[in-house]
């Protein structure tokens, strides 16, 4: 029997690198609704929700004709936003979209879907491998490593595996680097148990979420995938987006 399946898109409006990102204008469409336009796209997920603590993005979101419920302005990371959320969906898989992606490709949505159909998945992400030099040493890149069951060993910023006996340049020779794809799906009830969870100090030091599921035992399953996708997070970035939907490769 199917799962049923609903996206989540936590989406704040304060943002360091980038103010106000979630409400900027890509060729006549904001950020954020560009997001939720993508992920209606996808053929597994029965439903798509825009998880937010501002009302100028609810009112964007459903000026539009999509989906958003508010939040509290108290959520740390966007895990417990849509936590908060899942407490009143009816939904088996729920889907932690980034609110910052908004030429993201529903094929790779359904395909985290589809490996979440799986018995036994609690924790499901992607990964792609890395093939550019210059990615392998940006601590903006998480990399992961996995055993030969597609589950997460560690998450880090740095260049994992290590080659103690070769120089930096030749690393990529000589092993394959996989980066990670920011996207999650859980079970319901995984997502409800790690949103109780606390910090943890591999998660302080690497300022990555996961590891604090990884910390407290929950196995991560990570997929290769060949899609690509582009987040924003700074006005180089934003500006890359807009000359892409100018060039009309992305709709």
């Amino acid at each position: 029997m199917q799962k049923k399946s609903v996206i989540v898109i936590p989406s704040r409006l304060a943002s360091t690198r980038l103010p106000e990102k979630a409400l900027a204008d890509i060729c006549g469409k904001s950020l954020i609704v560009r997001v939720w336009d993508r992920a209606c796209q996808c053929s597994l997920a029965d439903d798509v929700i825009v998880a937010t603590d501002h009302e100028r993005i609810f009112d964007e979101v459903t000026r539009n004709g999509g989906k958003a419920v508010m939040t509290s302005v108290a959520h740390k990371s966007g895990t417990d936003r849509i936590a908060e959320v899942a407490h009143g969906v009816n939904a088996d898989i729920i889907i932690n979209l980034q609110g910052d992606e908004p030429l993201i490709d529903p094929g790779q949505i359904d395909q985290l879907i589809a490996r979440m159909q799986t018995d036994g998945l609690g924790i499901g992400t992607l990964c792609r491998r890395l093939t550019d030099r210059n990615t392998l040493f940006d601590y903006n890149v998480v990399k992961v490593i996995r055993d030969k069951f597609d589950r997460a060993l560690y998450f880090s910023r740095q260049a994992i595996p290590a080659i103690r006996d070769l120089p930096y340049r030749k690393w990529m020779d000589h092993a394959a680097y996989f980066r990670h794809v920011g996207m999650y799906a859980f079970q319901k009830e995984t997502l409800l148990k790690l949103s109780q969870l606390a910090p943890t100090g591999l998660e302080e030091a690497e300022s990555l979420e996961q590891l604090r599921w990884l910390q407290n035992g929950y196995a991560i399953h990570c997929f290769e995938t060949s899609y690509d996708s582009i987040g924003v997070d700074t006005p180089e970035d934003l500006e890359k987006v807009r000359e892409l939907v100018l060039k009309e490769k992305y709709c």
